[in-house]
């Protein structure tokens, strides 16, 4: 008896002890000589609807194939921490927990091809770090998003073939591996396989990288199949990949007012950045550095494939000075340029001079400096203002009467007034060269040939160097913490002021080192307006129509006029001189003439008649034939015929 409940004990522990398999699945050991094995779990029951929670912990292969599961849970797998290997394929999963993969960090392989996923959560892959295959072939994928970009660094096999995808983003195409051709130093060696067939692909600019490295015969990337079609637009749906061919698609192209710009402390400065590109690039303004900063920018897009983007940095310090970088970008590329910003002033890096302590009368504790002669840095700003470098000083107590030699020196204050400082009798030379540097100055400032976005300034010098440093400062009139500026020569005389405003009041301000600051030394000019421009373009179409319009059909009355008098010239001159002839000029004349009278002859056979010839035929007379008379003069003679 006590024999048989050992046995049954045994077995129950036995039993307890030998992992638990689902009814619907089949769980396969592998062992190895060596004692060691894997196990393996299969579930294919048409009526299973859940993932099966039971599966044994030492499972290292899970294949969920051909049942009717849905949905696939938050933590479905938490306590398989040894799954290497999970096949979820060919169900009828349509939703996936973004928690449904937490706790597999040593899965290798996750395939969930041949079900009907449209949404599929990329985050939940950084609970992988040892995913290096994933296989979504066969789902109803729409789009791939860029925040995937930097969960699928470590995946050598993607297959998003047979899906919906008709375009990926512009931004993923740039970061991810494959397309960037910057492959992580772990799988430098080795190719990523990509499966992108059997998608109705839209060619466009968005994937024109992805076209040209289908292009490329050498690549990073190895195509499951290497001949991808086009589904849109028209023109080019069912083209290969390899033919297509995009004509509208444009990197962008950047350009700056200045690369360098040196202002002083405690100025606004004013950056700008235009960019051209189709389709139109947007602008994003950043520090070389990668410091953050809160600034005012201003952007507009003029028109199509045109953008233009300002910066406003308001009362500028020393840490605003470094590279601010300007970056465009657009589905064919992108593009950035740099410009370095001075800030013109002094800090405080000397010693501090010796402290002395002395004692009023009424024993009220004194701190005294020794005098020192601090170095005035004046520079000249943008803003037309002389400001001296303030130089940090320790708090003072309550001012009181000093004595002779008690009171603390101090540098002048900033302010729009050029500072004051007293000068000893040794420094007279120093105030006759400063009286001589006041003589130089700008005159004669002009602002020419005004358009509605540009102008050309003039300038000229007096008592300046040519090669000496010049600012142009130009705002609007009514705007003016809206700054720009551009550094010249004293010696170009001429600077075009380009990217203005139309039908706007600006002034223009020159500055330079020996200057004298006055009003000559700013103007104001108007730009154009477009409109106007346009008016005056659409009455000279107007006038120039109505005149055409008059002038047309004179011109073609005159030519047929003209044709005219041509043909009755050439016909009268073709007419020979029969024709004349027959016509009532001339008439033809009979000749009388006496008969000789005989002894038989009769009385009324006294006149002969004689035909004139046509040699002899005679201008008819203005006046009636009747007129005419005849003079006989004898028979031998011409018969005359008088008018």
């Amino acid at each position: 008896m006590y024999r048989l409940l050992v046995a049954q004990v045994l077995l129950g522990c036995w039993s307890v002890a030998q992992p638990f398999c689902p009814s619907q699945c089949t769980c396969v050991y592998h062992g190895r000589s060596d004692g060691t094995g894997s196990r393996s779990v299969l579930c294919n029951d048409p009526d299973m609807s859940d993932i099966p929670v039971n599966v044994p912990l030492d499972t290292v292969k899970l294949r969920v194939e051909k049942t009717a599961v849905r949905r696939v849970p938050t933590e479905a797998f938490y306590y398989l921490s040894e799954l290497r290997y999970l096949w979820i394929t060919y169900n009828s999963i349509t939703s996936v927990d973004p928690g449904s993969f937490y706790n597999l960090k040593v899965l290798h392989e996750l395939r969930l091809d041949g079900n009907m996923i449209a949404i599929f959560p990329w985050e939940s892959l950084k609970e992988m770090p040892s995913l290096r295959t994933l296989d979504l072939h066969n789902n109803r994928l729409t789009n791939v998003p860029v925040e995937a970009a930097p969960y699928l660094v470590n995946i050598t096999y993607l297959d998003i073939s047979s899906n919906k995808l008709t375009t990926l983003p512009s931004d993923l195409v740039d970061i991810w591996p494959p397309f960037s051709g910057i492959l992580p130093s772990a799988n430098a060696s080795q190719k990523i396989v990509l499966g992108l067939q059997d998608n109705p692909w839209y060619c466009d600019c968005r994937i024109s990288k992805l076209i040209e490295l289908s292009k490329m015969s050498s690549i990073p990337v190895a195509l499951m199949d290497q001949f991808l079609t086009c589904s849109g637009p028209e023109n080019l749906a069912g083209v290969l990949f390899q033919r297509a061919e995009l004509d509208q698609c444009l990197k962008p192209s950047v350009k700056i007012s200045a690369t360098k710009i040196t202002s002083s402390l405690g100025s606004n400065v004013i950056l700008r950045c235009d960019a051209t590109g189709f389709p139109t690039p947007t602008l994003l303004w950043t520090r070389a550095d990668g410091s953050a900063f809160n600034n005012t920018v201003v952007q507009q897009s003029p028109g199509e494939g045109v953008h233009w983007s300002i910066l406003s940095l308001h009362s500028i310090v020393f840490k605003d000075a470094g590279d601010y970088l300007c970056k465009a970008k657009n589905v064919a590329g992108k593009a950035e340029a740099s410009i370095t910003l001075s800030v013109d002033g002094m800090q405080a890096t000397t010693q501090s001079p010796p402290i002395t302590i002395t004692k009023l009368p009424d024993g009220q504790p004194v701190t005294s400096f020794a005098e020192t002669r601090m170095p005035l840095n004046t520079s000249l700003s943008p803003t037309l203002t002389t400001r001296a470098a303030m130089t940090t000083m320790p708090p003072l107590p309550t001012r009181r009467s000093l004595g002779p030699g008690e009171g603390v020196q101090r540098s002048p204050p900033a302010g729009d007034k050029p500072a004051k400082v007293q000068q000893s009798k040794g420094d007279k030379g120093l105030m006759m060269s400063d009286k001589f540097k006041k003589k130089a100055d700008i005159k004669d400032i002009e602002v020419v040939e005004e358009t509605s976005d540009t102008a050309v300034l003039l300038w000229t010098a007096e008592g300046l160097p040519s090669d000496a440093p010049l600012t142009v400062v130009y705002f609007p009139y009514d705007a003016k913490e809206n700054k720009e500026s551009v550094d010249t020569e004293v010696g170009q005389g001429k600077l075009l002021l380009e990217y203005l405003m139309p039908n706007l009041l600006y002034t223009v301000c020159l500055v330079t080192k020996g200057s004298v600051s006055g009003k000559e030394q700013c103007v104001d000019f108007s730009t154009l307006d477009n409109g106007d421009d346009d008016g005056q373009n659409k009455v000279l179409m107007i006038a120039s129509g109505i005149a055409c319009a008059v002038a047309v059909p004179l011109i073609v009355v005159l030519l047929y006029k003209i044709l005219c008098l041509y043909c009755k010239g050439n016909s009268s001159r073709n007419s020979g001189p029969d024709e004349d002839l027959s016509k009532e000029t001339y008439v033809k004349f009979e000749t009388l003439t006496m008969k000789q009278r005989t002894l038989n002859g009769q009385a009324n056979d006294l006149w002969a008649r004689r035909q004139t010839q046509d040699s002899e035929r005679m201008l008819l007379c203005s006046r009636s034939s009747i007129d005419s008379q005849m003079t006989y003069k004898s028979d031998s003679s011409r018969s005359e015929y008088l008018c």
